[in-house]
């Protein structure tokens, strides 16, 4: 869902760099072999590196950024929502994109909406848990 937001504006996909925790847990491996299993996983980590190495930096930034939002929504949907937890998550999203502007290339603007779109559910959540004069975040 929140990757559709993010992500609807320049049509891009998730980098080809990016290696996912599935991948990692496929990753040929002999039980008895411990040896076998530190050289596999070394393997893919310079490999994930090489890949991370070719990719903009604008784009992995970006990358991150979606994750952030991700998980002030995971935060946010919880029950109870955990209003602190998605508050940093928000304010790091904030910081990144705020903070870099149009230095995250043509995204930028798909996700300063996204932004705007995340800071009012945590405003209308907010105010439909707790009520009023509490102080929590």
């Amino acid at each position: 869902m929140c990757t559709e937001i993010l992500w609807s504006g320049g049509g891009t996909k998730f980098p080809t760099w990016a290696i996912s925790v599935s991948q990692m847990s496929q990753l040929p491996t002999d039980q008895n072999k411990p040896e076998t299993q530190l050289e596999d996983a070394a393997e893919a980590l310079a490999d994930a590196r090489e890949r991370l190495g070719e990719a903009p930096a604008h784009v992995v930034i970006v990358n991150h950024i979606m994750g952030l939002y991700e998980l002030a929504a995971i935060h946010l949907s919880a029950e109870p929502p955990h209003l602190v937890e998605a508050a940093l998550a928000i304010d790091a999203v904030a910081c990144l994109v705020e903070g870099l502007g149009t230095r995250l290339g043509d995204e930028h603007a798909t996700l300063s909406d996204a932004l705007g779109n995340i800071r009012l559910a945590f405003v209308q959540i907010k105010g439909a848990v707790l009520p009023s004069g509490s102080q929590e975040n």
